[in-house]
């Protein structure tokens, strides 16, 4: 079993003010030779909200929704954005802290949701500092099962009916990044179909369901997971639907964005009647699975050739030069 004196919320982070949203943007896509112009058509999204993502207060509350359940010190630190996870591993050093088990808030396989994660680790760890210890993929786990289908049942009740079609939605990513997720490739789906399949079978439900995929931010010359939830949503032969942010945690920016504004609008331009379950965020049995994880033997660390980093515009033109 693990023996952790802290536990560490580390997650992707977002800005909290106008001024902070393309600081924090810059952050995201430092070294991927993402244009300006992206960039600020990104910002627009989070300008619309005030430039503040929801994402900084879901884990504050779910820190504090920890505190009473980990049994040790809770800490939080982002990834690209205050309170960075370096500056947190550095109170943790000063507090003491020699050993804590670290919640990443993404439930599956691949570059961005695991590897770059452990990647964190390494970065922000200090000499001094406590031993970090990632914990496992949790998109099976029982709680957050429960929490997803307890949030889906609730959206199906306000929606009024049981004929609706569930509609299970992901971060899109390149196919390349699909097809290299896990040892043997191709984690990322398969663990998203599964936990999926869990939910619809704790909702008692026969009827067929979808999973789809959302937020796709790449060059349009290379392929990334389809179908995107909006054209999905065009064509759908469904009386209702509920979209199931099975992918995500919190509601952040890209669940509040891509599926309450632009998904909604394409479905009331059809004449759908759509809901959207939230995600795990502060479900009693989400935190319960935290404390559960840290009570599980310690997770055997992936091998480095596992969920590889893609490969950037800047680092294809090096090695292209090198050639």
């Amino acid at each position: 079993m693990g023996n952790y004196d802290a536990l560490l919320v580390l997650s992707f982070g977002g800005p909290e003010g106008p001024g902070d949203v393309m600081p924090f943007l810059e952050n995201v896509v430092r070294g991927r030779g993402v244009p300006r112009e992206r960039l600020l058509e990104v910002a627009e999204h989070y300008q619309g909200f005030g430039g503040i993502s929801p994402i900084n207060q879901q884990n504050r509350d779910l820190v504090e929704a920890l505190r009473p359940v980990a049994g040790v010190p809770v800490y939080w630190g982002n990834r690209n954005w205050r309170p960075f996870g370096e500056d947190t591993v550095r109170r943790m050093r000063d507090d003491g802290v020699r050993r804590a088990a670290v919640f990443a808030t993404s439930a599956f396989a691949g570059y961005s949701g695991c590897r770059q994660y452990y990647e964190d680790i390494a970065r922000i760890s200090v000499e001094g500092g406590p031993e970090l210890v990632k914990m496992r993929h949790f998109g099976d786990h029982p709680g957050f099962v429960e929490a997803m289908a307890d949030h889906t049942r609730q959206a199906l009740a306000r929606l009024g009916r049981d004929d609706a079609r569930l509609v299970f939605t992901a971060h899109s990513i390149p196919v390349g990044m699909a097809r290299s997720a896990g040892p043997e490739g191709g984690l990322y789906e398969a663990q998203l179909r599964r936990s999926a399949e869990l939910v619809n079978e704790a909702l008692g439900r026969g009827e067929p369901w979808d999973l789809v995929w959302q937020s796709r931010s790449g060059p349009p010359q290379v392929p990334w997971l389809e179908p995107d939830v909006c054209d999905h949503l065009s064509k759908l032969d469904a009386p209702a639907v509920v979209l199931v942010p099975i992918g995500f945690v919190s509601d952040h920016m890209e669940v509040v964005y891509d599926l309450d504004t632009e998904a909604r609008q394409v479905a009331a331009e059809r004449g759908l009647p759509m809901e959207r379950a939230a995600t795990a965020g502060t479900h009693p049995a989400f935190v319960r699975m935290v404390r559960e994880l840290m009570d599980e033997p310690e997770p055997v660390p992936c091998p480095l050739t596992c969920c590889p980093a893609p490969v950037r515009p800047a680092a294809r033109q090096a090695r292209e030069s090198q050639a």
